[in-house]
């Protein structure tokens, strides 16, 4: 299993379902802005677009003629470039005030109407995939408020942007820039197989799409045409939209039956809480190796089988919360690289639940 997770942290490192942790907060923040982002010049005269547009026509099979149609057709969009960039000062994290975001009544509500008015296709993704309803409402959920807040980027824009005009003084920019180029690829593949205008998409300003916000290549990977139609929209259809978020989970080996997390204390007098806190949230530590460095567990958690992480969720200036993370909470972690956001969706998903009407 341990393997499994290592393999895991390098796939994670290529391909996620949505942004990476580190831009989440500031694509919450643009979700609750209805206005168009100011464009600025289109990419029709700039030598280097037109010659990645024809090397990558090329490099996939598709038209020159359409590619480079395409790429003519996006526009920088000025105020991307200082969005990707880390903040100047990192705030501090605080669990308390991340959980209020997303587990509130408004948000909870919406899930219970999610979740009854899909009711059918969530039993059939969780037969098929063996991934609970709750943790599928939950990702719709915090990502986008259940379609409420998908984004008002232009997809073409934002990868485009990304692409040609990466900001160098990323600390990562040539690895992120080349990230971004293949994104920008699989999205005109996307277009072009299932027909659709990509100049008519809208995203997030880093390019996640529809109510999973999955970008591209999520999209080629993961994305699943769940009611036979032979068209995959995670836009408007909320069969493909439940089935794609189900398969993504699969294949992050969700483990069906499995807790997410365990409670924990901790014995003082025999903490070792660097080595506890040492592998981060990669499950690393039995039953009992956890307990011998100070960790305490009880009831269900002392009969969990698999490797536990000791998941710290910091809260500003007040003490930190902890919980034992399973393979499961490793696997909600695949979606967006945050233990923040994987209890947030854990929470809101089994929020949802505790509301759904019991059968008389």
């Amino acid at each position: 299993m341990r393997i499994l997770s290592l393999i895991l942290i390098i796939l994670g490192l290529c391909i996620s379902a949505g942004t990476q942790a580190a831009e989440s907060a500031k694509k919450s923040k643009l979700k609750n802005k209805s206005s168009v982002p100011a464009a600025g010049a289109a990419y029709a005269k700039r030598t280097d677009a037109m010659a990645w547009a024809e090397r990558v026509a090329q490099e996939n099979q598709l038209d020159p003629k359409w590619v480079k149609a395409q790429v003519a057709q996006a526009k920088l969009i000025p105020s991307i470039p200082k969005l990707i960039l880390p903040p100047a000062q990192v705030s501090q994290k605080n669990w308390a005030a991340y959980r209020a975001r997303f587990i509130e009544p408004k948000r909870i509500q919406a899930g219970v109407q999610f979740w009854q008015r899909h009711q059918t296709l969530l039993k059939q993704a969780e037969q098929a995939y063996g991934v609970p309803p709750w943790l599928i409402v939950g990702v719709i959920g915090v990502e986008t408020f259940y379609g409420q807040h998908t984004g008002n980027f232009r997809v073409l824009d934002a990868l485009s942007t990304l692409t040609f005009d990466f900001p160098k003084e990323h600390p990562r920019a040539a690895e992120r820039q080349a990230f971004f180029s293949k994104e920008l690829a699989q999205f005109l593949m996307m277009a072009s197989k299932e027909k659709i205008n990509p100049t008519k998409l809208k995203g997030s300003y880093a390019g996640a799409m529809g109510l999973p916000q999955f970008m591209p290549s999520s999209w080629a990977n993961f994305a699943v045409d769940f009611d036979g139609d032979k068209h995959i929209d995670l836009f408007n259809n909320p069969a493909d939209v439940i089935g794609s978020v189900a398969n993504y989970f699969k294949a992050f080996q969700w483990q069906p039956g499995m807790a997410t997390h365990y409670s924990v204390n901790f014995n003082r007098e025999q903490l070792d809480m660097d080595a506890l806190m040492a592998p981060d949230i990669l499950p690393t530590f039995s039953v009992n190796s956890l307990m011998a460095k100070g960790a305490v567990i009880d009831g269900d958690a002392l009969l969990h089988k698999g490797p536990l992480a000791l998941i710290e969720l910091l809260n500003g200036n007040d003490p930190a919360s902890y919980v034992a993370g399973t393979e499961n909470f490793y696997a909600i972690t695949r979606y967006n690289w945050s233990s923040y956001y994987a209890m947030a969706v854990i929470e809101l998903g089994q929020a949802v639940a505790r509301e759904m009407p019991s059968k008389p």
